[in-house]
């Protein structure tokens, strides 16, 4: 166990990388927040586990053998609690993602371009539940391991299977689809059993030159659009359920 309080020391300095993905993917760490995620990875796999940092009146956690405690103090503690929430945060090996060629797809795989790390990790929240086969990150997504996107997933991110790709408009894809508002109506719409279903980047949506077929979610009401992460639970919900 050991006690830090200066900003100086390497282990802060070398934690507050993980607030990056350019840091994440050099260190192959990753910062959990939460301590429903704390206790549940550390159920799950405790080997991967590395140090658990604690804030000053924190809350008692008893980590398995092998894992360092350190007490940190409340200004650094606060720094690394980029989420804000005051409970022990855990540092955890990562595998380097997959790099990814295009190739026929097996059941349903997500190609994603977000680059908020909330809505990807709530798209990768969806993906898990709705049994998605793989996740394919584009060189403009983010990384699935920053502390909000691990919090938006529930963790799910540290359980899919993931790869990452190339920029998103020099992708070359066969049995492909987009949601779109001008396609296919989706609730008509007949899925095949091995598919990629593509996001786009946050407003700029999936690029013409791809030559995508697009399927389209029929609204009423007054609402123009769906956020992606919305409209991409609403087409997994949908070919699950013919799958």
């Amino acid at each position: 166990m050991s006690a830090i309080e200066s900003r100086s020391n390497a282990k802060f300095k070398a934690w507050c990388t993980l607030l990056d993905g350019r840091g994440i993917k050099k260190a192959g760490r990753a910062l959990i927040s939460g301590r429903k995620l704390v206790d549940e990875f550390l159920a799950r796999a405790p080997e991967l586990a590395e140090d658990l940092l604690v804030p000053p009146k924190g809350d008692e956690l008893v980590p398995p053998a092998g894992v360092r405690v350190h007490h940190l103090s409340s200004p650094l503690f606060r720094e690394l609690d980029v989420m804000g929430t005051g409970t022990p945060l855990l540092i955890v090996r990562t595998e380097p993602l997959a790099d990814w060629q295009s190739e026929p797809p097996q059941g349903l795989q997500l190609i994603v371009a977000l680059s908020d790390p909330g809505n990807l990790g709530a798209l990768l929240r969806s993906a898990e539940a709705f049994s998605v086969s793989r996740v394919i990150l584009t060189e403009e997504a983010c990384s699935p391991f920053l502390p909000k996107s691990i919090r938006a997933s529930g963790g799910a991110s540290l359980r899919l299977s993931l790869a990452r790709t190339g920029p998103l408009a020099k992708l070359q894809l066969s049995d492909a689809f987009a949601l779109d508002m001008g396609g296919e109506d989706l609730s008509r719409f007949t899925w095949p059993k091995d598919l990629y279903l593509l996001l786009g980047e946050e407003g700029r949506g999936v690029p013409e030159t791809l030559g995508l077929r697009r399927l389209s979610i029929r609204m009423g009401g007054h609402t123009e659009s769906l956020n992606a992460t919305t409209a991409a639970a609403i087409a997994m919900y949908s070919y699950r359920g013919q799958n």
